[in-house]
C-alpha cells in the first residue's frame, strides 16, 4: 500500500488498520481480518476517478447515478475488486467490509461496522468536532456509537458534500430505527 498510495493516504490506511484491530480486540472480531480490511480499504484511492470508472465498466461493477455524480464514492467497490484481483484477498467478509466502508449498509456485519467506523475515527481524522465523543461512544458500545456516528455523518455530508448517497441515508434510517 505504501507504493500504491500517497503518503497521507498511506498514513490514514495504517490508522484505519490499527484502529480496526483495536476495535476487533474490544468487540471480539477477527483481528487479522480487521487489519487486512483496514489496510486495503482505500487501495483504489491512488487511481483517478476515470481509471476507477473504467474498471467498473470493464468488470461490470454496478455504478449508481449518485456514484456517477460523485465519483469519489467509487473507490470502495473498486477497492474491493482490487483487493481480490490484485492483492489476492478471497475472504468475502474482508471484501464486503471494503465495499461498504464508505456508505455503510443496513444489517452490517461486525467487521463491516468496524471498518466503516475505523475509517471515520482513526487518529489522523479531523472531520468532526465531535470525534473524541464518537471515539469514546464507539469503544463503549459499538451499536450506540454507530448510531451517533451516522447522525454526525449525515450532518457533515449535508454541510460539505451537497448530495448524500441513498445507501448512507438508508443505513442511517435502519440503525436509528433499531
Amino acid at each position: 500500500m505504501e507504493e500504491a498510495l500517497k503518503p497521507d493516504r498511506f498514513e490514514h490506511s495504517l490508522g484505519v488498520a490499527y484502529t480496526a484491530a483495536s476495535m476487533a480486540m474490544r468487540f471480539g472480531a477477527d483481528i487479522e481480518k480487521a487489519l487486512i480490511a483496514g489496510m486495503l480499504h482505500d487501495c483504489a484511492k491512488g487511481l483517478s476517478h476515470d481509471e476507477q470508472m473504467k474498471i467498473c465498466v470493464k468488470h461490470d461493477l454496478p455504478v449508481s447515478d449518485c456514484e456517477r455524480r460523485n465519483p469519489k464514492l467509487l473507490h470502495a467497490k473498486v477497492g474491493a475488486y482490487l483487493a481480490e484481483n490484485k492483492y489476492g484477498i478471497t475472504d468475502p467478509e474482508i471484501l464486503s467490509a471494503i465495499t461498504w466502508h464508505t456508505t455503510g449498509r443496513p444489517g452490517m456485519t461486525l467487521l463491516e461496522k468496524i471498518i466503516f467506523l475505523a475509517d471515520i475515527i482513526e487518529p489522523s481524522r479531523r472531520q468532526f468536532p465531535e470525534l473524541n465523543e464518537l471515539r469514546t461512544a464507539i469503544f463503549d458500545d459499538l451499536n450506540e456509537g454507530l448510531k451517533l456516528t451516522l447522525k454526525h455523518l449525515i450532518i457533515y455530508l449535508n454541510r460539505e458534500a451537497g448530495e448524500i448517497d441513498p445507501k448512507t441515508e438508508e443505513t442511517c434510517e435502519y440503525y436509528n430505527n433499531r
